[in-house]
Order: structure tokens, then sequence, then C-alpha cells
């Protein structure tokens, strides 16, 4: 699969641009083990990167003239870098140029280049392919120019044009895992100091399976700056009552229960997901360690429940796959992932099961919602990286 994406791009490179590319690089989708909508709560997230990837074949040109090409879509955009950069309608182009923007804006010097990505990241199913593109561009300018930029650099780079190119006011746990994946392990990441730490990630008789509803519904970007909103009200409410409190990570469960009538109904259930999530993710990190699978899937169907309920980010399709296999012997612990209101479910299955477990649940889908289910296995990888400049012969 991988190198069918790199063999199709490069060609594709070659065939518009009349040269082969400088460069090929490879930028991974993520998927979270747990600690959902925390990265922006200054939580514990638990991200890897996958084996499915955007690919980019990328030249310097001789002036300051760029051309981009997203091959999937078949779509192109020409501009030049000299000139003021701004979103525009083509909201593909927009996570290319806010990056370049953001490091215009940081005083660093770009030149023209030519460049040709592909992708194996399914669209709109929760695995990031916008922090892909995004940690992708940042790590090729890096290269193509010598920027000396850092991976933390190149993470927080990607976080800001989406804040400011796409208009989704996200955490940084998407661009974090894109660019410092480990293969075969799961990164712990503190997201208010951005300190993290590596956990092995062998499931032993276990694998990561994701079932793919096919919907994306299109309040996801209000609903997640709307969550934010109500978070940090629901903080600052807190900060009134118990002023030694600097993020969620001080508070206790026994504090928000506490505080149930002043912060509301609502509110509430939004701060109270939050607290309770924190502390599964800590809970995990103990059980990763243990290899106490059942445990890590108690708690990752824990924190659907709470999702769904609490934060209510899900949605009938992806409530209706995780309930489907909560009783397969097969599987220990489910739940949605990512943003929400749509995308994918991540299920820890025992191997061999899939297959079996793929076909019963398609049909039981296919018959409630009249949709085709997709599925991934998927593997943990290395983050984005260089996969080879040209002329050379081996992979690094």
């Amino acid at each position: 699969m991988k190198k069918k994406l790199i063999q199709h791009t490069t060609e594709h490179f070659e065939k518009t641009f009349q040269k082969t590319p400088e460069h090929i690089f490879l930028s991974p989708g993520r998927i979270n083990i747990i600690g959902e909508h925390i990265d922006y709560n200054d939580g514990f997230v638990m991200p890897a990167a996958i084996n499915k990837y955007i690919c980019f074949a990328v030249s310097k040109n001789s002036d300051s003239h760029c051309t981009l090409i997203a091959k999937d879509l078949n779509e192109a955009y020409k501009f030049d870098l000299n000139e003021d950069l701004k979103p525009i309608d083509k909201m593909w182009a927009n996570y290319i140029l806010g990056v370049l923007h953001e490091i215009k804006q940081r005083g660093y010097t770009l030149k023209g280049f030519d460049m040709v990505f592909s992708s194996t990241i399914p669209m709109g199913a929760g695995l990031s392919s916008s922090a892909a593109l995004e940690c992708g561009i940042g790590y090729a300018m890096n290269k193509l120019y010598d920027l000396g930029l850092t991976k933390e650099d190149i993470a927080l780079i990607g976080q800001k044009s989406e804040h400011t190119f796409v208009g989704v006011n996200c955490g940084i746990m998407d661009q974090f895992a894109s660019v410092f994946g480990k293969k075969n392990s799961v990164i712990k990441l503190d997201c208010n100091t951005l300190e993290y730490e590596y956990y092995k990630a062998d499931f032993k008789k276990y694998s990561l399976l994701l079932l793919d509803s096919n919907v994306k519904h299109t309040h996801l970007t209000s609903g997640y700056n709307v969550r934010r909103q109500e978070v940090e009200e629901g903080l600052a409410i807190i900060k009134e009552h118990f002023p030694q409190i600097k993020t969620f990570r001080d508070c206790s469960e026994e504090m928000i229960l506490g505080l149930k009538e002043q912060l509301g109904e609502t509110i509430f259930k939004r701060c109270h997901f939050v607290v309770k999530e924190i502390q599964r993710v800590l809970d995990a990190a103990k059980a990763l360690n243990n290899s106490d699978f059942k445990k890590l899937g108690r708690l990752m169907s824990e924190t659907h429940e709470g999702l769904s309920k609490d934060y209510e980010v899900s949605c009938d399709e992806i409530d209706f796959l995780v309930d489907a296999v909560q009783h397969e012997k097969s599987v220990l612990g489910s739940r949605m992932m990512g943003g929400g209101f749509g995308g994918c479910s991540i299920n820890l299955v025992e191997k061999g099961s899939e297959k079996e477990l793929i076909g019963k649940i398609s049909t039981q889908y296919r018959n409630a919602f009249g949709i085709e289910l997709k599925a991934y296995k998927v593997k943990i990888s290395k983050g984005t990286s260089l996969y080879k400049t040209k002329n050379d012969t081996i992979q690094p």
C-alpha cells in the first residue's frame, strides 16, 4: 500500500513537471487510544501515528511561484510566495497556505516549489488527514530550505495554521502525533507542557480495528468550537470557587459534583467528562505498562459513554457501531474517535476475529442506516519523515 502510494505520487509529479522530485516525504494519520477532547483542556492524551499516509513529492524551482497538486482531488492551486498569503475557497489548499504563512510570520525565507501529494488516509474518518497535511508541508519546507525547525515547532505551526486559515480551534494532539509518532509505540502527551513519554504498544494477541461510519455530519466544526467555549466557561466558574485551580487537571471529580448547580446542567456534563477522561488516560497508561488489555478496553468503552452522554459529540451511527460490538467476546473495548459527529470507532479486538466481526457489523449497520461500513486494520507507525531524496537507492 505504501509503496504503491509513493509510486503513483512520484509518477504524477514526473508527468506533470517533467522532472524527478527532489524529495519524497510521508506524513501519517493518527489514532488516539484514549483522551478524546482533552488536548485543548490541558490534559493527557494517548495518540499514535498509523500506517496510513499522505505522500508528498516535492522539488524547488527557480522563482517564488508555487504549484500545488492534490492528485486525489484532481485539483491544482498556483500562487506567489512573495505575495500576502490568505485563506481561499479551496479548503485543502488552506491547510498548506496556513503553514507557509506561519513559517513566513516567524521570519523564515521560503522560495518557490512544485508539489504533488496523494493520500491513503480516509477523508472524514477522524484520522487527522488535516494534521498529516500540515505537518507534511512543514516538514518538507524545513528540509527543503534548511530552516532548523524542531519537531515541536512543526507541530505548533500546523496547529496555528488550522486556527488561522481553517477556523478550527484545535488542540495540539493531532499534529504532535503526526510528527512524533514512533513505530509500535503510543505517546502519552501532556498537552499543557508538551512533555511526552512513549509506551510500548505491543497488544500481543489483540489488534486495533477502525470501523468507519462513512458519515461526517456538517456540525463538526461548529460543535467542536462550541464545546471549547463551554469548557472554558466551566473552568472560569470552577476558578471562582477554587482560586487555586489553574487547569482541569487540578480538579477532582468531587469539586465538579459539588458545583453542579452553579455550573448548570450542560456545562456540568462537559466538565465532568473532562475531569474523568483525564484520569482515564492515567489509568490507561498503567494498564498498558501491565499489559492489562481488558482494563484498557473497559476504559475505552467508558470514554465512549462519556463522549456520547456527557460531552454529546457522538451521533446515532457511531453509537450504533459501538453498541453493536459491546457483547462480542472478541472485542475488549470500543469508542468513537476524533472530533465526533461521525468518523470512526476504534476497537480493541482479538487478532483473527476481524473478518467475521466486520461482516457481522456491516450487515447490521447496512440494515439500520442503509450505509456501507468501511473497516481498517491499522498498525502503529513512525511519524512524518523523509522517505527518500533524489538518486537515493535505499530507503532510510
